[in-house]
């Protein structure tokens, strides 16, 4: 029941957005994600993240965002519930790849979130709540170069649910699943002309190699609507490595 539950809220966040942006002013893009995600664990509760993803666009070629992030976790009992805290520095490039202005705009991200994990038999099913608060570089007054100091832009709210299913166990420790997700994002602040910013849902396949070891590869697709009131609607592969350490063991 609860699965069912999950379910309909998952396939209600997927199609609404998609839905709002019938008949309206869409930009289609193609791109492609890499990422490499290391996590160190510091002892059964505590751990430390580092991220960094690199995204361009594939026709033509060109770069788009270059983002760097780290947080620290910390579950929170037996609950299943971990809470983090974190930051990340994000390099953003035009967003139309044909673009001749080569100017890459600096955006600091502090972020807050809590993360739970359910199981269904052999069903995962992962929710992530965060929020974010977003500081951009001021640029010129003819928006070609850089100026001094940052400024806030707005808050963001963002719900993740992901479900993986495992569908072939090559051996111990070697599993192939099913990955399906949908991530909503809303915003709020004096800078914000429409609340609702963005939507990706996604799907593909996760390898895990070996216990800290596992490759994700998805196709997702981004729709993200501008500050004119324009929509992007990017379809996206997505490449992931995550990379877990073995548990740091104090001396005693």
């Amino acid at each position: 029941m609860k699965a069912l539950t999950y379910t309909s809220i998952f396939l209600f966040l997927s199609f609404l957005p998609q839905a709002s942006i019938a008949q309206k002013d869409v930009t289609h893009q193609q791109l492609i994600w890499y990422g490499y995600f290391l996590t160190l664990p510091i002892d059964d509760n505590w751990s430390v993240v580092a991220e960094v993803q690199e995204r361009h666009f594939v026709k033509p070629f060109a770069q788009h965002q270059l983002s760097l992030r780290a947080h620290v976790n910390r579950k929170i009992g037996k609950s299943g519930w971990v809470a983090t805290a974190g930051f990340a520095t994000f390099f953003q490039s035009p967003n139309n790849p044909r673009s001749e202005l080569d100017l890459v705009e600096p955006e600091l991200r502090a972020h807050i979130e809590m993360a739970y994990k359910q199981k269904f038999e052999k069903l995962t099913v992962d929710h992530r709540y965060r929020a974010e608060a977003r500081y951009f570089h001021y640029l010129n007054l003819e928006k070609t170069e850089l100026a001094d100091c940052y400024y806030f832009g707005a808050f963001r709210f963002r719900y993740r649910i992901t479900a993986s299913y495992p569908i072939w166990k090559i051996k111990e420790n070697q599993v192939l699943k099913v990955i399906a997700g949908d991530e909503l994002m809303v915003q709020a602040g004096k800078k914000v002309s429409y609340t609702f910013d963005q939507n990706r849902l996604s799907a593909g396949l996760g390898l895990s190699i070996s216990p800290g070891l596992n490759v994700e590869a998805t196709y997702q697709k981004w729709i993200n609507q501008r500050q004119n009131g324009a929509y992007f609607n990017r379809d996206i592969v997505r490449i992931v490595v995550n990379h877990r350490l073995a548990t740091i063991k104090t001396q005693k």
